[in-house]
């Protein structure tokens, strides 16, 4: 705990700007972790009985199955299935109306993913930052030094003005490696809504 007070000291503001990141993108990670944990997005298991109710002209049931279902999937699908079921409705009304809902449901589940792509972009821009303005401060040494230079003056400097480098890159990895992860459970539920939305809207007459 010491030797990481001690190395935020010695990395200046660049070093506490970069401690904030850190907690902010682990904070984001588990925010929608947890939300989409809770929203269970990526279950598909129901898809199947719910096409094969659909195409068998059990409407009621296939409404009925995705009423047990919190994932957006299920929530897009059924309201594809009630608007399509409605013979009342044009089909181009309907499909206009489901593609704004899913646009929507697919927007809510990036929510936050930005800030966390903003982060892992940034936090290696602000550790070179810091080393170099750490490597300013070792020259003002030096040059305050004069002919009575201490090597351990420059190493001492490096390794310090470094500190921040090291830590940029650790925040933009963790941050990086949770965007991806999640940026996929998302681009997999617009590729589940797309593939389950086609076969609602080409279901046999």
């Amino acid at each position: 705990m010491s030797q990481a007070l001690e190395w935020l000291r010695l990395g200046g503001p660049a070093m506490l700007i970069l401690l904030g990141l850190s907690i902010a993108s682990v904070t984001l990670i588990l925010v929608k972790a947890w939300e989409f944990w809770e929203l269970k997005i990526g279950q598909r298991d129901f898809v199947a009985g719910v096409l094969s109710a659909w195409h068998g002209g059990r409407a009621d049931e296939a409404i009925a199955l995705l009423s047990a279902q919190v994932t957006p999937l299920a929530k897009v699908m059924a309201a594809a299935i009630k608007g399509r079921n409605n013979t009342a409705l044009p089909e181009a009304e309907v499909r206009e109306q489901i593609t704004q809902l899913a646009s929507e449901q697919l927007e809510s589940a990036r929510r936050l993913l930005r800030p966390l792509e903003v982060i892992a972009n940034l936090a290696p821009l602000l550790g070179l930052l810091g080393t170099v303005l750490g490597m300013i401060q070792v020259f003002q040494r030096l040059q305050t030094a004069g002919d009575r230079v201490n090597p351990s003056i420059l190493s001492g400097g490096l390794w310090e003005a470094l500190l921040t480098t090291a830590a940029g890159l650790t925040v933009a990895i963790i941050a990086l490696a949770g965007f991806h992860v999640l940026d996929r459970a998302v681009e997999r539920l617009h590729h589940d809504m797309e593939g389950a939305l086609t076969r609602i809207f080409t279901r046999p007459l």
